[in-house]
């Protein structure tokens, strides 16, 4: 079992928990120090993701949403995992959700897996493998097993041609961006709040052009970066500096990646 194979494995666990809890009217919930929810699911998903990989690579890092870790050295092998994102979704019943799971190699993600049962998706990319989408809910009823389809950013040329995510207002406005961001709507042809890694995938897939946000940790970011770039966009920072690390995300089809930070950043 490869690495990527090993990712898939992880989020079979993780799915395994979560859809029987989804809209579960009995899901134990509670608010974290920081206002956000955490339920039942994210902490067992997490634990039992985590106890798959010490048991199996026993010397690798871990970095998780709910249990801390990881050493932020960005060196050496780093699974760095989000058990729900979009954990406020899951809760309310919303079916955008979906576990994160990802291995750094110094730093940088080289395998990243996004599952998202309720929506009969998950994404998938290893670093020199492209990125592949696999669909279980496709409404034929043929009875077939679900193929991966291989997915390619847009080729949107031109800002202003483009459909942008900008992942939720309020982050905007809390990280002091709220001009940035009306001059990123003013600057696009289209835009809408997809949220979560929901934005991200859609870029990858090529159905819209850019996605951003602010206010993210390692772990929100890290299985989407991977994915966005084998898919043959690009992934950074809203500074521009390339990676997971930087409190912010920005995806975009490449193309249009520079044009983005020149409007975000023009102040």
């Amino acid at each position: 079992m490869n690495d990527l194979e090993f990712a898939h494995h992880l989020a079979d666990l993780a799915d395994a928990i979560t859809v029987p809890l989804f809209r579960d009217p009995a899901l134990a919930v509670r608010q974290k120090a920081d206002q956000t929810p955490v339920s039942q699911a994210d902490l067992e998903a997490e634990t039992a993701i985590r106890t798959a990989i010490t048991t199996r690579f026993p010397d690798d890092v871990v970095l998780g949403e709910e249990f801390g870790g990881g050493t932020r050295q960005r060196s050496g092998r780093e699974w760095i995992i989000d058990p729900i994102d979009g954990t406020a979704n899951f809760v309310r019943g919303v079916p955008i959700w979906g576990t994160l799971v990802a291995l750094a190699i110094d730093g940088v993600p080289s395998v990243g897996v996004v599952s998202a049962p309720a929506l009969g998706r998950r994404w998938f990319a290893a670093a020199g493998e492209g990125a592949f989408v696999l669909e279980s809910a496709t409404g034929q009823g043929d009875g077939h097993e679900p193929q991966a389809r291989r997915i390619h950013v847009s080729r949107t040329p031109a800002l202003n041609e483009a459909f942008l995510s900008y992942n939720g207002f309020s982050y905007w406005q809390q990280a002091g961006k709220t001009d940035a961001l009306l001059r990123l709507i003013d600057a696009t042809g289209r835009n809408r709040a997809f949220g979560d890694f929901w934005g991200y995938m859609l870029v990858a897939e090529g159905a819209i052009d850019l996605a951003g946000e602010w206010g993210v940790e390692p772990y929100d970011l890290a299985a989407l970066d991977v994915i966005v770039r084998e898919a043959g966009g690009s992934f950074s920072a809203m500074d521009g500096t390339p990676g997971i690390w930087g409190g912010s995300g920005l995806a975009t089809n490449g193309a249009i990646h520079s044009d983005a930070l020149a409007t975000i950043n023009e102040d």
